[in-house]
């Protein structure tokens, strides 16, 4: 599974280095939107107008609420019950997604540039 998010984004940055901690698997590979890989799955999954987290599992897309609540499924520590808000619709769950996409910069700032992972995180990097 693959996990594309902005490199860019502190928050999306952290929510990476969460992911990491609570994928004892190592299920997660990432790479960030703004590099070739993620450029290319972008391209690949015909989302080019996408510019927050994807998750492309078993040759899917998902984006918005539905990307963080699949991810969500596969991480430990009890993460895996906010699976249960799928059973709000999406039409539903998906605005407040995009209000904190929109705002995310606002609220926890940019980076100049993508993050370079640790020696450790290396091998989970695209």
């Amino acid at each position: 599974m693959i996990i594309l998010f902005d490199g860019v984004c502190n928050l999306c940055n952290w929510s990476v280095q969460f992911i990491i901690k609570r994928d004892l698997n190592s299920q997660f590979s990432f790479a960030s939107l703004q590099s070739d890989v993620g450029k290319s799955l972008l391209e690949k999954h015909h989302l080019s107008d996408v510019n927050s987290v994807v998750l492309i599992k078993q040759g899917k897309s998902y984006v918005e609420s539905d990307a963080a609540l699949e991810i969500c499924r596969h991480l430990s520590d009890g993460w895996r019950l906010l699976t249960i808000l799928k059973i709000i619709p999406s039409f539903i769950r998906n605005p407040l997604y995009r209000y904190i996409a929109r705002n995310r910069y606002k609220w926890f700032g940019k980076q100049e540039s993508c993050m370079l992972p640790t020696e450790d995180m290396k091998k989970r990097f695209l």
